[in-house]
């Protein structure tokens, strides 16, 4: 019985250890897709992710 249960607790640490190799390998390809340079910029969003101000006709009539 002491046979079986050392097995299980080794099979489980062993489990234990390839998952979280798994989610650490997800982990940093998500981080290197997410900082990697962009092939192309993205129509109307900056290279970091905020939209540029656009100025509505009201505004640059207002602004005279």
């Amino acid at each position: 019985m002491k046979k079986l249960l050392a097995l299980a607790a080794i099979a489980g640490g062993v489990l234990f250890v390839i998952k979280r190799n798994k989610d650490a390998k997800a982990e940093a390809d998500l981080w290197r897709e997410a900082t990697a340079p962009a092939d192309r910029p993205l129509s109307g969003v900056s290279s970091n992710g905020s939209a540029p101000a656009k100025a509505s006709s009201s505004d640059a009539a207002s602004n005279n």
